[in-house]
């Protein structure tokens, strides 16, 4: 088994404007930062703009496309688990993180993903449980640990949570830090066949 750091890439979902979810990842990051032996990678999408349109099985990328693609597609692939910070949209996720996700298809495979949530008085969870179904179409595994913000609105300002989160986040980093390292051996010992 490696004792390597494990490979977290934490992903922010949303692009709106003046979203929380940037608060939401720094906090989460400050969190991750603290457990031993994880070294903290940050995927904001809204530094990478993928197109709606995804080319088909080996039609080439324009240049801006590609470029787009190498800076966001190396960092997934390196990953060895991942939390998503989501709002909730309508009921559902983003199409900015589904787009995301949409863009890639073995680099998600056989990783584990924790996800925090955060929306009105559902707090995100119908957005986080659509992830699950998207998340195991692409080989990955959601955890079951996972942290809901209920009407986080004036929240994060100081950086700090709501009450109770910190312990949330701990139990969630440990649940995906095991499932990382087993995770991370049996692709080595074994690669995964999606």
């Amino acid at each position: 088994m490696s004792t390597a750091p494990l490979k977290l890439a934490v992903v922010i979902g949303s692009v709106r404007e003046n979203r929380l979810g940037a608060k939401v990842g720094d906090w989460f990051v400050r969190q991750a930062t603290q457990h031993p032996d994880v070294e903290v990678d940050v995927i904001d999408v809204i530094d990478h703009p993928l197109p709606l349109a995804i080319p088909g099985f080996g039609q080439e990328l324009d240049a801006a496309t590609q470029q787009i693609k190498d800076g966001i597609t190396p960092r997934i692939e390196a990953a060895d688990a991942f939390v998503v910070i989501t709002p909730e949209y309508n009921h559902s996720f983003p199409a900015s993180l589904k787009n995301a996700i949409d863009w890639h298809l073995s680099e998600w495979a056989a990783k584990p993903v924790g996800l925090v949530s955060y929306g009105g008085m559902g707090g995100g969870l119908r957005a986080a449980e659509h992830l699950r179904q998207v998340f195991a179409e692409v080989h990955a595994m959601t955890i079951r640990e996972m942290i809901s913000f209920h009407n986080p609105w004036g929240a994060f300002e100081d950086g700090a949570a709501p009450e109770g989160a910190d312990g949330a986040a701990k139990k969630l980093l440990d649940q995906l830090s095991w499932w990382g390292r087993a995770l991370r051996t049996a692709r080595a010992e074994t690669p995964y066949q999606a």
